[in-house]
């Protein structure tokens, strides 16, 4: 009881003095002397004091008209300034977050276990980025922070990819997670592991670049790369080294992409050519078996691009080509 008392009553005490005060004031100005308006507002100054001597409000008809119009009258001006005032949320005013619970989360939650990720043991998201709901969408990206052997492996790598419902690519510096993943990623769910060893290359998948050069561009583009890759650090020497070197990578790796059999499209080939260079520096007329090679090609092919590249590259004289 005291409760609803306070409820309704503490708001409305202000509207209430109001009532009291303007009733007060109502009988004033009745019982002051004159005969018109102005006579009775300067008599008010002789009836005010005896009146709130009382402090029962006037009972007149009067009284209680003035008493009520001047309630309205804060009323109607405590509403303005309220909305004029600026927004606040009432009993938030230090913040409105709290831990959530089942039913905060549940909208985001797949109703297949396994399309979900796992984010504790009981809470889920749903690995679908368009649900029926466009707002129940959420970003699946997720960073989890540990010291090292704080369980960021087991506890959270281990079990999504236990959940099977994505294609993975897994960084294992310690090789724990393929033995642990891989057989059931692969006998039971059917997935295609692919394996990366650079450590140990007798248990990784090996790569050929060569087999991806379709077109002249793509020779150049490979060249491109190598040297990048191969250059090492330090001051960079004269832009003729690294062009020469250019020209001699991109006619050799034509010749092999676009005239060496398949089983020798491969960089042990690209090694052994560069290694059979042999230039003499007293005998500039002196060839070896790479430039019988291109001298087989130019008669057969002169417009041949590794012909072109290869022509380019021996315009140096037998000294240069040697260093």
């Amino acid at each position: 009881m005291n409760r609803k008392i306070k409820k309704y009553l503490l708001p409305n005490f202000p509207y209430l003095m109001a009532f009291w005060f303007f009733s007060k004031l109502g009988t004033a100005y009745r019982m002051a002397r004159g005969g018109n308006a102005g006579e009775k507002l300067f008599g008010m100054m002789e009836a005010i004091g005896p009146v709130f001597q009382n402090y029962a409000p006037g009972l007149g008809l009067f009284d209680l008209a003035a008493g009520v119009a001047g309630a309205v009258g804060l009323y109607f001006m405590v509403q303005s300034k309220i909305k004029k005032a600026r927004k606040f949320r009432r009993d938030m005013e230090y913040g409105s977050a709290r831990w959530g619970g089942p039913k905060d989360i549940a909208p985001f939650v797949d109703s297949k276990f396994e399309n979900n990720v796992i984010l504790t043991g009981s809470e889920f998201l749903t690995m679908n980025t368009r649900p029926k709901i466009p707002a129940n969408a959420r970003n699946l990206n997720a960073c989890v922070i540990g010291s090292s052997g704080s369980g960021k492996t087991r506890f959270w790598l281990t079990p999504q990819l236990l959940q099977a419902h994505s294609s993975y690519v897994v960084v294992d510096p310690k090789g724990g997670t393929l033995a642990q993943c891989g057989c059931f990623l692969q006998r039971k769910k059917g997935y295609k592991v692919r394996v990366f060893n650079s450590i140990d290359f007798s248990k990784s998948m090996h790569y050929n670049p060569l087999a991806y050069i379709k077109t002249e561009s793509d020779v150049l583009k490979f060249v491109n790369a190598l040297i990048a890759n191969t250059k090492g650090e330090g001051k960079e020497g004269d832009p003729f080294w690294t062009k020469t070197e250019t020209l001699l990578y991109c006619a050799l790796v034509a010749y092999i992409v676009f005239e060496g059999p398949e089983e020798e499209r491969n960089m042990n080939t690209l090694v052994e050519m560069i290694n059979s260079m042999e230039v003499r520096e007293d005998d500039e007329s002196f060839k070896n078996a790479v430039d019988y090679m291109f001298d087989g090609l130019a008669r057969r092919s002169p417009q041949h691009f590794a012909v072109r590249q290869y022509a380019k590259y021996k315009l140096a004289s037998g000294d240069i080509c040697s260093k």
